[in-house]
This record gives C-alpha cells, structure tokens and sequence, in this order.
C-alpha cells in the first residue's frame, strides 16, 4: 500500500517545525548579500551531492534563466554541473577537493558560495566552504539538524530541524525557492 498520507503528514510537521525556528533573519541576510554581489557582477557558486547536487542545477538554473519575473541573467555557476571537471579532478586528485578546487577557480571577494548538505557534513562542501572563507566570500548553508560541521563555516546558515534525507531535501526545495524569488525581487528591484 502506498504510505502517500504519512509522507505528507511528515512533510507537514516538518514545514511547521522549520517555520517555528524563525529563519526569517537568516534567510534576509542570505538574500541580501547574494543580491548584492550578483548587482555588483560577483558570482553566485553552488554545490552539493547527490540530491542535492540536483537541488544546486535547479537553483542556478532560476539564477541564470529566471524564476517568476523577467529580467537579466544572473551570474551563478553549479560546482557539481561538469562532468569533465568532476571526473578529471576527482580521478586524479580526490573528490573532497572536486569543489574547492573549482572555488579557487571562480571565487571573487564579495561573491557567495551556496552550499548543500543534509548532514552537514559532506567533506567535499565542506572544504568548499573553508575555500570560499579564505577568499573573501560570503558563505550560505542549508543543512539539517545543527548544521553539522558546516554550521561554524556558514555566514548565513539555513538548518532544517530533520535527520531525515528525504524530508530535508523537501523543506530545502521550499526554502531555495523562496530564497531564489527573493533575490530576484531584489534584483529587478533594483534595475536588473
């Protein structure tokens, strides 16, 4: 039989939990500065694996297409989009590095890195994370419960109050979307 209830029941409870955490400022900082550097020509990074890899193409495909309203393209770049890339670096080198080394590519001061991680604790966003730091950038995370150990390398952190991969990845989906609407608002409002 098909748990279809129980998995919208979770969804539910899950949504209800992470607004009662009041992300509102968070997610206000997180636009604000990715807005920011996207006016100012810095370029929006993302990454995350797996399902979340997925979540990063989508995000920067309403940055670079659009998401509700028109207006320009925006400059984001998805760290887990080139295949060449990430079977190259990773064959030769190591997959935790397949993301900070293309952070040492496209990193600008000013410019954000937006990084995806159900635990926390994907070793390769996390070194990302720690690279984008080191070269003046703005750092955003959207996690689960705590964060894990992107939560100390997170300008903005975004942490679902879950253990649960897949009803994680369910509020990130409601969170990014909001976040893309919400910079791109910001953009158009501001001429682009």
């Amino acid at each position: 039989m098909i748990a279809l209830d129980a998995w919208l029941s979770e969804a539910e409870a899950l949504l209800a939990a992470t607004r009662g955490l009041g992300l509102d400022a968070a997610m206000e900082a997180a636009v604000r500065a990715t807005a920011g550097a996207l006016a100012a020509g810095r370029p929006l990074l993302v990454c995350g694996n797996g399902g979340s890899a997925a979540d990063a193409q989508h995000i920067v495909g309403e940055m670079v297409g659009r998401f509700l309203r028109e207006r320009r393209a925006l400059r984001a770049i998805c760290l887990s989009s080139n295949p060449a890339v990430l079977t190259a670096w990773s064959n030769d080198y190591s997959f935790e590095t397949v993301f900070s080394r293309q952070v040492e590519a496209y990193a600008e001061p000013g410019g954000v890195l937006l990084g995806l991680s159900t635990s926390g604790n994907s070793p390769n966003v996390v070194l990302a994370l720690e690279a984008a730091r080191a070269r003046g950038m703005v750092t955003i995370g959207l996690t689960g419960q705590g964060g894990g150990r992107m939560a100390p390398l997170c300008d903005h952190l975004l942490a679902v109050p879950s253990t649960s991969t897949p009803a994680i990845q369910q509020v990130h989906l409601c969170l990014y979307h909001c976040f893309c609407a919400a910079v791109e608002d910001a953009v158009v409002e501001a001429g682009g």
